[in-house]
């Protein structure tokens, strides 16, 4: 298990297993900012797209249905108590799901996707964020028909790099060690080693982690290439 007292900077741990494991083995505090985006218990597999609408303009193309993952229940009660417990400041997306185990809180985050009533997609996407300011919103169009850039998806429940660079840059400090617990496709960790942030994330799933793995190397290759240029 790691020795979480005597890490040397840059703190950059990624570790393919259960958060609530490592979690357990933390300090009181020792994070500074958790931002996390576990499963909200919605059934989210990212193949009903194409198995419910197979003809809509919005279908995700074959090589995007992705392995499913656990999404069938929201995280439990001991999850919530030792993110707390670890960690001076939380931001916690799809909180709407799970408000019981949230305390109050005005600072509430919205991430407005562009999108509007007619469409499949949520038009928005909610945080909690245990910071007392008032509520906060981000504006950034994330359905992938509509965008000109190519998007790399690996997970179905992928959030864009733009939006965690945007987090960090308005709630974390410099210095800040940064927690996800349920990494995904990385994007929250490309975003802190892009800043320049110690962080510390899991993933559970092996094909999810290699996958994330992948895209972090694909993106220190392309920060070489950058400064080479």
């Amino acid at each position: 298990m790691i020795d979480w007292q005597n890490l040397k900077h840059p703190i950059q741990i990624f570790e393919n297993g259960d958060c609530m494991d490592y979690m357990k083995t933390m300090p009181d505090n020792f994070i500074d900012l958790c931002i996390c985006d576990p499963p909200y218990g919605i059934n989210e597999t990212g193949q009903r797209n194409l198995a419910d609408r197979p003809t809509a303009k919005w279908r995700k193309p074959v090589s995007q249905v992705y392995k499913a993952f656990n999404d069938t229940e929201i995280p439990t009660a001991e999850y919530f108590a030792e993110l707390y417990r670890i960690s001076k400041e939380q931001i916690i997306w799809g909180a709407n799901h799970f408000v019981q185990y949230l305390p109050s809180s005005k600072g509430w985050i919205v991430w407005d996707k562009g999108v509007d009533e007619k469409e499949y997609l949520s038009m928005c996407e909610l945080a909690f964020s245990s910071f007392d300011i008032r509520v906060q919103k981000f504006e950034y169009l994330w359905a992938g028909f509509k965008k000109k850039e190519q998007i790399i998806r690996i997970h179905p429940t992928q959030k864009p790099l733009a939006l965690y660079k945007w987090l960090l840059t308005k709630y974390a400090k410099e210095g800040n060690l940064i927690l996800d617990t349920h990494v995904g496709s990385a994007s929250s960790l490309i975003a802190c080693e892009d800043m320049g942030f110690n962080y510390v994330g899991f993933e559970l799933d092996k094909d999810y982690y290699e996958a994330a793995q992948k895209r972090l190397k694909q993106f220190r290759s392309q920060l070489k290439i950058d400064f080479n240029e």
